[in-house]
């Protein structure tokens, strides 16, 4: 007689679409859900990126090679955003979650150098295109409640930072999308996943001497004493998909950041 298993399966078999899979977050989310069995398709905006993270994640799992598979999505043209969502997704047909972690370098700037140009690109892969996704989702996600959309956004939707303000409006933007998407797509679930800081490539344009520091710095507050990485804050992304009870919510996985000054 074997065991019951109730708690551990409910992604086994799942087809998960996770936009942003190629780097950091999305990455580890994506070796997640395969190591739970799911079955998993990566999206991001270089084919040959796309590529090689395929590569690298069937060198990681070989037994879930026929569970692995990659669409190349631009995200960040906007006479062009809708049309390639909409292109991805039928190529990618059923699903029952997906995920959205894409970004690119984050856009600090003072008021004072602020520009349309620069406002609109700062969100587009950030902000608008995450509405286009959720309007072809919508389509593609037939599960009702055991289906979802998670998003991604950050701690400074809580706590301001000097010269972050538009990345900020765009951070903060999201919870009010996340809410409003839970109703507008009932009862598919959409929630919303806000990390602080984490060990990821976001930080590339840093020495690893200048990130050591500044991590240093951000440590010595933190009450949990580390920054995160991304093997911790996937869990966050992978509860919700399993809670079907989780709607229109955003849970934080910040080290405790808000807490402290």
């Amino acid at each position: 007689m074997t065991d019951q298993v109730k708690y551990t399966q409910k992604l086994k078999g799942a087809k998960v679409l996770v936009i942003g899979g190629s780097s950091g977050i999305g990455y580890g989310v994506a070796e997640a859900l395969l190591e739970h069995g799911s079955i998993v398709t990566i999206s991001s905006s270089n084919p040959d990126r796309v590529k090689k993270t395929i590569e690298s994640l069937k060198k990681a799992y070989p037994s879930a090679s026929d569970r692995i598979s990659g669409h190349a999505c631009n995200l960040g043209d906007q006479g062009t955003v809708e049309e390639n969502i909409k292109a991805l997704f039928e190529k990618v047909g059923t699903l029952d979650h997906v995920v959205y972690t894409a970004g690119d370098a984050l856009s600090t700037l003072p008021v004072s150098d602020i520009s349309m140009d620069n406002v609109m690109k700062a969100g587009m892969v950030r902000f608008f295109a995450p509405l286009f996704v959720a309007k072809y989702a919508a389509k593609a996600l037939s599960g009702g409640p055991k289906s979802s959309i998670t998003l991604t956004t950050g701690a400074v939707s809580e706590r301001p930072i000097a010269n972050w303000s538009v990345v900020g409006s765009y951070a903060t933007g999201l919870q009010g999308m996340c809410r409003g998407l839970a109703l507008d797509l009932k009862p598919i679930r959409v929630n919303l996943i806000s990390p602080g800081a984490v060990d990821t490539e976001l930080w590339k344009h840093l020495s690893e001497e200048e990130k050591r520091g500044m991590f240093k710095q951000m440590e010595e507050k933190l009450p949990t004493g580390r920054v995160g990485g991304v093997e911790d804050v996937v869990f966050s992304f992978l509860g919700v998909m399993q809670d079907y009870n989780a709607t229109g919510s955003m849970i934080s996985t910040s080290g405790g950041s808000l807490l402290v000054g």
